[in-house]
């Protein structure tokens, strides 16, 4: 063996890196965010959620990756602890396809086997779809065409590399020191310690049983130097989701050692289970030669197996986790901004759409600090509290910096090769942290109206309270829409926004023109009647913004132009559809001036 072989061995291996980087990438690119909603969903069981995790680890070809995904929903508050555990299960069988796959690298075989026989060829099929992948690349206008063209890519390059390793490989066979090596590693400590120290490095079970496939090609690869080595690569892949969960909630970090405990306690069962069996009856394959096939299946029958045993004890798992990550002694208050800005992790900005939804999350908070805000504010004007006023003011700077931090996250998430999709839902939250500020800020304009007329020592009327608080109800109930539809995507919430402010514009309207009235026939004096009128006018604002987030999210939903929401909104009010109409009628009637 001499340099040539060395680099050639280095090259395969990092065509096979990249190559399988390419391809998950390009799978997770081609779920359209699929991933995300499947994992939250079907997660109610823990069979369902064995499954779901098995199916989407087969589609983008890593634990570590649904995994990471796993530990960015719980952190989101879109998947409880207990659904998540089922999910990591089923993401460790899922993973054993890749090394089933590659076990295709092994087919080479004989030349004359017909034309279908030589295409199936790994050294055929792989340099196919490569030309094919890159062919598309360069000649597609569409993205989700070009992502198929970057999967095809992805796997011509893995095997590419494959093939390249088992080549270059192949001389340490005639090599005494390489068998020795192996040897050693028939100690189960060592080997289990190897397979965790190179599968945490290049962070890929997948990729660490796919160099052992290689390595088997030599011939002199046995069970019991392989078997341990497997064992770790499964506690080494572990490494990626503990540390994506660093700075994340409790809850997270528990989901992450969930993976952790579920590959460790299951390696040591095995690794004692197999080794009873070899000292007291023996094992007739324990000094067989393991090849690519071998190692793939056995791979595989050991994470079925391993799942199907933790079963009955899957609750375990939480309640270990839970015991290692606990609750802080005083309490831990889940209703926080610095939680929200904590999931603003910049380690999942490569999986683009977990940090979408973290920050649809963040993003949905800022609406829910404006509404608690806004509910807080109207209690001052029938008895002025010092402490409300602290509290708007602590969320006002909550609003404030989640602002900050979530359009600094955004700016860097707009880097990361989104689809057409996630773009659009990136440029959707942009509008909407600026449109959830504002509204804390007229909501800010109003406490200090309040705060005038308590140091004032002055007081609305009865009447002019009532007023003040039918409009003060249509838009708490507007701002709970806008929310609802931000968080949910739900389409008849933010359909029925634009009926209400049409509403909210109304009482607005009328309620300025009595209360001037009012002032012109010295019944209000002119001071409560700008008072009264400054209200008025931040609580309209606050009404149009909410309306400004409705018009985003439809057009995001509709794909229309955003620039063209002016003429969307004139339309709407001038020729809108008859359920348009109906829904005013219906709101008019719900907050109405003649009631009080």
């Amino acid at each position: 063996m001499d340099i040539f072989n060395i680099v050639g061995m280095a090259g395969g291996l990092a065509l096979f890196l990249y190559g399988m980087t390419v391809l998950s990438s390009g799978l997770e690119k081609a779920s359209g965010g699929l991933m995300e909603k499947v994992l939250a969903r079907m997660s109610s069981n823990v069979f369902t959620g064995i499954l779901f995790g098995a199916l989407v680890t087969a589609a983008v070809q890593s634990s570590s990756a649904t995994t990471v995904i796993v530990v960015g929903l719980v952190n989101a508050g879109l998947l409880k602890l207990k659904g998540a555990v089922g999910i990591i299960m089923g993401a460790n069988i899922g993973t054993t396809v890749t090394t089933q796959i590659l076990r295709l690298a092994n087919l080479e075989g004989d030349s004359g086997g017909g034309f279908l026989l030589e295409l199936c060829k790994p050294s055929n099929f792989s340099a196919i779809l490569a030309v094919a992948g890159v062919i598309i690349i360069m000649t597609a206008k569409r993205n989700k065409v070009k992502t198929a063209g970057e999967i095809m890519i992805g796997i011509g390059i893995l095997f590419t590399g494959m093939l390249l390793m088992q080549e270059k490989i192949a001389p340490l066979a005639d090599m005494p020191q390489f068998e020795s090596l192996f040897a050693a590693l028939k100690n189960p400590i060592l080997g289990v310690l190897v397979g965790t120290v190179f599968t945490a490095v290049i962070q890929s079970s997948a990729a660490s049983i796919g160099i052992l496939q290689a390595l088997s090609e030599t011939g002199i690869i046995s069970f019991a130097a392989a078997f341990p080595i497997i064992m770790g690569t499964n506690i080494g892949t572990c490494a990626t989701p503990l540390l994506s969960s660093i700075g994340a909630s409790k809850n997270a970090k528990r989901a992450a050692m969930i993976h952790f405990y579920f590959n460790l306690i299951g390696t040591i069962v095995f690794l004692i289970a197999v080794y009873i069996l070899q000292y007291t009856v023996g094992l007739p394959f324990w000094n067989s030669v393991f090849d690519t096939g071998s190692i793939a299946n056995f791979h595989t029958i050991f994470n079925v197996v391993v799942t199907i045993l933790f079963l009955p004890f899957y609750t375990v798992l939480e309640k270990l986790a839970v015991a290692t990550v606990r609750d802080r002694k005083n309490g831990e208050d889940e209703d926080v901004g610095f939680s929200k800005e904590e999931i603003l992790d910049e380690r999942l900005l490569v999986t683009p759409n977990v940090a979408i939804a973290q920050t649809t999350e963040a993003v949905v908070q800022m609406g829910i600090y404006a509404q608690k805000n806004f509910n807080s504010v109207r209690t001052l004007f029938d008895k002025y509290d010092l402490k409300t006023v602290d509290k708007i003011n602590e969320r006002e700077q909550l609003l404030d910096r989640l602002e900050d931090r979530v359009g600094s996250y955004l700016i860097k998430l707009n880097d990361c090769g989104l689809n057409e999709n996630e773009n659009r839902t990136v440029t959707t939250l942009f509008h909407l942290i600026s449109e959830f500020e504002r509204i804390g800020d007229y909501t800010v304009n109003i406490m200090e109206t309040a705060e005038l007329m308590y140091e004032k020592e002055v007081r609305f009327s009865e009447r002019a309270m009532s007023e003040l608080n039918v409009v003060s109800d249509a838009v708490e109930e507007i701002i709970s829409l806008a929310i609802k539809a931000a968080s949910t995507g739900e389409m008849n919430s933010a359909y029925s926004v634009e009926p209400l402010e049409e509403v909210v514009d109304r009482l607005v309207e009328e309620l300025k023109s009595v209360h001037i009235d009012r002032a012109k026939n010295g019944v209000c004096s002119i001071e409560m009647t700008v008072n009264f009128l400054d209200i008025l006018t931040n609580a309209e604002r606050i009404s149009d913004h909410c309306s400004n987030i409705a018009v985003y999210l439809i057009a995001e939903n509709v794909h229309y132009d955003n620039l063209k929401k002016h003429e969307y909104l004139d339309r709407l009010h001038k020729n809108g559809p008859a359920d348009y109409e109906e829904k005013i009628e219906q709101y008019a009637a719900k907050f109405s001036l003649k009631q009080n």
